[in-house]
């Protein structure tokens, strides 16, 4: 309320909310987002849930997680208990949070839970994400009248280091991996052909292409949305290496990348918001995650002085303005984050709040882009 938001997204964590993944509701669970949403309505500000954030319950990572078609069902019942407690003064509803980060990350590269590196599991997770986001739609429509519903996909522009065809064609993979594995089905219906065969071809799927997609689902998966969540942080640039294979190359000198090891890119904010309102369509997009990781110590007063990040939020502000302007139908903007936040892998290293959370105590410190994003949402009205 002090910083000025007209709207706040938060996470609901499922393990809170049915401990087993099925069966009893905790109770203190649903009271403590029961208690946030009043919160949020009694300060003027406007609650986005996202219902799924990565945390899935243990026991049902114990019957095979989202590799198992039933977890969809498991979902479906969890946001039901969610609708019937929230769905009365919550009408924004995001399904699921960058469904790409929960398959390949978590069940390919094995930096996230639960820590498998087997990329076929990981594409029939990334199916099974989809299917429930899309069986959940209409049950969210059912539930609460007038909502708004959507999906959050993280979205990064290729881009070939040469002209080369080897280069363009890692550009191209990288696309189909990263961008249209996911928004594809969501908006048209289909997985990209070129990036299915890329799969085949590295062994990840069988000849005959995707054994695991049943009649129907695609139909399912491409539910009509309100809006799509949009989280962007840079671009990549892609060149194939001695071995074929396509590598992401750094495009700035280390101490001009973010602590996370971004390249600074508000271009690709402005060519995601265009592409992706020129491909698919939607009827509005929020940008749901845009920041940056900046560890700044405060200084003998106590200022934390991160002026990286109030220029890295003024420039992607002023991306997302000019996208505006042309026509995308922006509707709403979330900065990533409002407090230092627990990294995933990464833990506690990354700072990419507006607002410093000390690790000891928990209290709370303004840094100075806080106090400018306050400065900035009274200029602007928002």
């Amino acid at each position: 309320k002090w910083l000025g938001l007209g709207a706040y997204r938060f996470s609901i964590a499922w393990p809170r909310i049915i401990p087993d993944g099925k069966g009893a509701v905790n109770a203190a669970g649903l009271d403590f987002y029961d208690r946030l949403v009043d919160a949020l309505l009694e300060g003027g500000i406007t609650p986005l849930a996202t219902l799924y954030h990565w945390d899935l319950p243990q026991a049902l990572q114990e019957t095979g997680g989202w590799a198992n078609r039933d977890t969809v069902d498991r979902f479906l019942e969890y946001t039901r208990v969610v609708l019937s407690r929230l769905g009365d003064r919550v009408r924004r509803w995001v399904t699921h949070n960058e469904p790409w980060c929960i398959a390949h990350l978590g069940h390919e590269e094995g930096c996230h839970a639960p820590g498998l590196k087997d990329p076929a599991t990981a594409l029939r997770v990334g199916h099974h994400l989809l299917l429930s986001h899309g069986r959940a739609v209409p049950m969210i429509r059912r539930e609460v009248p007038n909502a708004e519903v959507g999906i959050v996909l993280i979205h990064s522009p290729a881009h070939p280091l040469t002209d080369s065809a080897a280069d363009r064609d890692a550009a191209r993979w990288f696309d189909g991996f990263f961008n249209r594995w996911f928004a594809d089905p969501v908006f048209l219906g289909r997985y990209p052909a070129d990036a299915v065969a890329d799969r085949v071809a590295r062994g990840h799927l069988p000849a005959e292409g995707m054994p695991f997609v049943r009649d129907g689902d695609l139909a399912t998966i491409s539910a009509p949305m309100d809006f799509l969540g949009l989280n962007y942080y840079s671009r990549n640039v892609l060149r194939k290496n001695e071995d074929g294979e396509p590598e992401v190359r750094p495009m700035a000198p280390p101490e001009e990348l973010t602590d996370m090891g971004w390249e600074v890119y508000p271009a690709g904010l402005y060519e995601a918001l265009i592409h992706i309102d020129r491909t698919y369509g939607p009827r509005k997009i929020y940008i749901t995650e845009n920041g940056c990781a900046y560890d700044v110590p405060a200084d003998a007063d106590g200022h934390i002085a991160d002026g990286q990040r109030i220029d890295f939020l003024a420039e992607h502000f002023a991306a997302a303005w000019r996208a505006l302007r042309e026509g995308v139908p922006l509707a709403g903007y979330f900065v990533w984050s409002l407090l230092d936040n627990f990294e995933w892998g990464l833990g506690k290293a990354k700072k990419f709040g507006l607002i410093a959370v000390d690790d000891e105590t928990q209290a709370r410190r303004p840094k100075a882009s806080a106090e400018w994003y306050r400065d900035f949402l009274g200029r602007s009205g928002s």
